[in-house]
C-alpha cells in the first residue's frame, strides 16, 4: 500500500481472540497474513482454544506475549490491567473462529473470561467470525444473537459452506486466512474515496473464431485486479468489468463478466453514468474476426488458411461524448518509444490521466507482480515507476485520482 492509504496502516494494533473450535487451527496463517501488513498482532486465547492450539506457537508466530488468564500473576513492566490495557491497545479487535458459546456472551454482555472481558471494554471495531456445526449456527438462539451483534454495528464474516469438522455438510466453516486479513484490512484503511463511484475495465478480451478457437492476449487482469482491491479498501464503490480471467476481485466489489470488446463496451455504456472516474485498465483486443464459424473449423480439409480481421470496437472513443466531469484514465502497454506513444495515446483519446506501461521486459506488464512504466497528464509526466508491485502502482494511481476529485 502506498501514499496516504499506507498512512493509516502504520503502527495499528489488532486484538486477535481464538475460542474454542477446530477452525483456530488456521490461526497461525491469520496471524502471518495480519504481520505482513505490517500490523501489530496480540492475542487472546480462551481456555478452550488452548485445546486446539498451543499459546507458545501463537507466541512464536506473533512476536507477542499471548494472554490467556483473567487474573494473571505474571509480573510485567508497571501496573496494568490487561482486559483494560488491551481493549485500549486494539485498533481493531478480530474473534476468529467465534463459537456459537462466544457469540452468545458477546451478544448478551457476559464477560466472564479474558476474551470477553476485553471485547467488552473496547472501543475498537469488533470483527466476528462465527464458525461452529451448522445445526448450531442455524439454531433460532444463535441467529437472534448474530442479529444482535448486527444491530450494534459489530461486523460478521459470514462462515462458509462445505464439509464441517463433524462430517456434517453444511454452512459453519471459518473463512479462510487470506479472507479474514482482508476484512482486517479494510477495516483499518482509510476512507479517502468514500462516497465515489469508480468503474473499472479489467483482463483481456476474447474474440471468438469458432466454437473452440479465440484470439486474445497476454493479459491476466492482475493490474486491474490490484485497482479494484485499492479502490474498495479506501471506501469507493467499484464496479469491475471484467473479461476472462482466472482471479478473484476484492470481495466489496460488484463484477460484470464480459468476454468480448463488444459486450464491454455495451457494459461500459450502461454503468458510465453513475461512475465519477472510469479505469480503462483491461487490455481490448485490437481486431475480431470478421467472421465467427458456428461449428468447429476440421483440421483436416480446407481448414484456416488465412482470418479475416476488423478493427475492434473503440471502446474509449465511444465513451468520451459521455465524459462530462468524470475523470478517465487509459493504459498504455508498450514495447517501444512507451512515452511518446502514450502521450499520443492520451490526447487522441482525450484522457485526464495514462498509465504507460512497459511489457515485453522480465518482471514487468503481463502475468508479473510489477510494472515498469509512468503516470502521465496532459501537463506532463506525474511519476515514473520501475518495477513496482501492482498493488503499490493501483494506490499510487488512486493518489493521483483523489488530488483530482
Amino acid at each position: 500500500m502506498d501514499g496516504s492509504a499506507a498512512a493509516a496502516m502504520n503502527n495499528s494494533a489488532v486484538v486477535y481472540g481464538i475460542t474454542g473450535g477446530i477452525a483456530a487451527y488456521k490461526a497461525p496463517l491469520v496471524v502471518r497474513g495480519l504481520r505482513a501488513l505490517g500490523l501489530d498482532v496480540t492475542v487472546v486465547m480462551t481456555e478452550s482454544a488452548r485445546q486446539f492450539i498451543t499459546p507458545y506457537t501463537m507466541q512464536t508466530i506473533s512476536g507477542n506475549p499471548v494472554y490467556t488468564e483473567m487474573f494473571s500473576t505474571v509480573a510485567t513492566s508497571g501496573f496494568e490491567i490487561d482486559h483494560i490495557a488491551l481493549a485500549d491497545r486494539a485498533d481493531c479487535f478480530l474473534i476468529a473462529p467465534a463459537t456459537a458459546n462466544c457469540v452468545a456472551k458477546l451478544a448478551h454482555g457476559i464477560a466472564d473470561d479474558l476474551l470477553t472481558t476485553t471485547a467488552l471494554a473496547t472501543r475498537a471495531p469488533l470483527l466476528v467470525c462465527p464458525s461452529m456445526n451448522v445445526n448450531m449456527l442455524t439454531n433460532q438462539a444463535t441467529q437472534d444473537n448474530l442479529q444482535i451483534l448486527q444491530s450494534r454495528g459489530i461486523r460478521l464474516l459470514e462462515p462458509e459452506a462445505g464439509e464441517l469438522a463433524c462430517g456434517w455438510e453444511g454452512q459453519g466453516r471459518l473463512p479462510e486466512p487470506e479472507r479474514i486479513v482482508a476484512e482486517v484490512q479494510n477495516i483499518l484503511s482509510k476512507k479517502d474515496l468514500s462516497g465515489k463511484n469508480i468503474l473499472i475495465t479489467c483482463g483481456p478480451t476474447c474474440e471468438d473464431i469458432d466454437p473452440v478457437r479465440y484470439i486474445t492476449n497476454r493479459s491476466t487482469g492482475k493490474m486491474g485486479a490490484a485497482l479494484v482491491d485499492a479502490a474498495c479498501l479506501r471506501g469507493a464503490r467499484a464496479t469491475v468489468i471484467s473479461g476472462p480471467v482466472h482471479l478473484e476481485y476484492s470481495p466489496w466489489a460488484e463484477v460484470i463478466e464480459v468476454r468480448s470488446a463488444k459486450e464491454m463496451l455495451s457494459q461500459a455504456k450502461e454503468h458510465l453514468g453513475e461512475a465519477d472516474v472510469l479505469i480503462m485498465a483491461a487490455a481490448v483486443a485490437d481486431f475480431v474476426p470478421v467472421e465467427t464459424n458456428e461449428k468447429k473449423i476440421k483440421k483436416s480439409g480446407t481448414g484456416i488458411s488465412k482470418i479475416e480481421l476488423s478493427p475492434s470496437p473503440d471502446i474509449l472513443s465511444t465513451l468520451i461524448p459521455m465524459k462530462n466531469a468524470k475523470i478517465f484514465i487509459g493504459f498504455a502497454a508498450e514495447t517501444e518509444s512507451l512515452l511518446d506513444n502514450a502521450r499520443q495515446k492520451m490526447e487522441s483519446k482525450g484522457l485526464d490521466m495514462i498509465v504507460a506501461n512497459q511489457v515485453g521486459h522480465e518482471g514487468t506488464g503481463f502475468a508479473s507482480d510489477t510494472n515498469s512504466g509512468a503516470i502521465l497528464s496532459p501537463s506532463g509526466i506525474m511519476e515514473r515507476f520501475e518495477l513496482m508491485e501492482k498493488q503499490d502502482l493501483a494506490h499510487k494511481i488512486l493518489d493521483h485520482v483523489k488530488d483530482r476529485l
